[in-house]
């Protein structure tokens, strides 16, 4: 009766936790540094992405999630303990067992096969939890986002992560058509730092990539004068390199990757009904993710689909935002909540 459930997105690249009632309370890079010799865990999150390509060979940073799934699953069984209790405030005691574990509600991809949301869900128990429910990112962006995802009107959501783009189409709680990409936030910041190779001699780390693209990424032309400087190591010489570059040249660096995430929302409007493509070009499509953060996005989208497109209200936590809501409204949602076992 004392427990407390929790809705966790579980991204390639950052981590939210959602606490009943208190909402919103972790949002962390999910990323682990770690002792090789015995595998001991020194930092998760914030702190060890402050150590990442700053630390000896004894120590290795881990990113135990690639592609939306779990890539190591030691790796990220400690992870999800360590958010799970940060989120809870409570120390691992004998007393736990009176308090009672949490139910925990994970979203995963919904292109995921059986035993990558087997792997997620015996991660769960592992890491505390008493009961671990399932629920596809697409279907949580879309709760959390303020669809109306029960009633019998089609609605499109696309959500892009780190390691994913995922498109659906949702009606009277299901999902009636989706298609999902590698092609996502992580695909962006390599596509980034090969520009910087091939244009500059310059190599430059995966969060130095990140940063430019949140600086001055954009999809469509806005700001293209906006400049940037960018430290590294020069290719030809060893030494530290410092350039200027233009958000215009960073935006055609990034072109690929837009052009292939417009494809996805195409893709999945093929394969939808005509009755529910009629109510999307009303309502629209609406993108969440941390990716959809990148300015000029919904336009360029607009200009590729021909129909509106609207941001989410928090995109960044639509997952698990839409997680939490089904944990507090189980009585309407039940039916979208499943575990691996009910899918064999």
């Amino acid at each position: 009766m004392f427990s407390k459930d929790i809705a966790i997105d579980l991204g390639t690249a950052n981590t939210l936790v959602y606490v009943k009632r208190r909402g919103v309370v972790v949002n962390e890079p999910s990323i682990v540094a770690m002792e090789r010799r015995n595998n001991k865990v020194l930092a998760v999150g914030i702190e060890a992405r402050r150590m990442a390509g700053r630390t000896s060979d004894e120590i290795r940073i881990s990113r135990p999630l690639r592609d939306g799934v779990i890539a190591d699953y030691t790796v990220t069984e400690a992870m999800l303990r360590y958010f799970m209790d940060k989120a809870l405030k409570r120390s691992r005691t004998p007393w736990e067992f009176f308090i009672g574990k949490p139910r925990l509600v994970v979203g995963v991809p919904s292109g995921g096969t059986q035993v990558e949301r087997r792997a997620v869900e015996d991660a769960g128990i592992a890491a505390g939890a008493r009961e671990v429910y399932l629920i596809e990112e697409p279907m949580a962006a879309a709760i959390g986002s303020g669809l109306p995802v029960t009633e019998p009107r089609g609605c499109m959501i696309l959500d892009i992560g780190g390691g994913t783009t995922e498109a659906a189409v949702i009606s009277m709680g299901g999902m009636v058509a989706s298609k999902s990409s590698r092609v996502a936030g992580d695909e962006m910041n390599e596509d980034v730092s090969r520009f910087f190779r091939q244009q500059y001699n310059l190599l430059i780390g995966e969060y130095t990539a990140e940063g430019v693209k949140i600086n001055i990424g954009s999809a469509y032309p806005v700001d293209v004068n906006k400049t940037t400087t960018v430290k590294g190591r020069d290719l030809l010489t060893g030494l530290p390199k410092m350039v200027e570059v233009t958000a215009e040249e960073i935006r055609l660096a990034l072109q690929k990757a837009f052009a292939s995430i417009a494809d996805v929302v195409k893709s999945t409007l093929e394969i939808t009904p005509p009755e529910l493509s009629a109510d999307i070009l009303d309502r629209g499509l609406v993108v969440s993710g941390g990716s959809a953060l990148i300015k000029g996005l919904d336009v360029f989208l607009a200009k590729e689909v021909s129909f509106p497109v609207h941001l989410s209200p928090k995109p960044m936590e639509a997952v698990v935002l839409g997680g939490g809501k089904a944990l507090e409204e189980l009585h309407t949602f039940r039916k979208i909540l499943h575990t691996a076992r009910d899918q064999r």
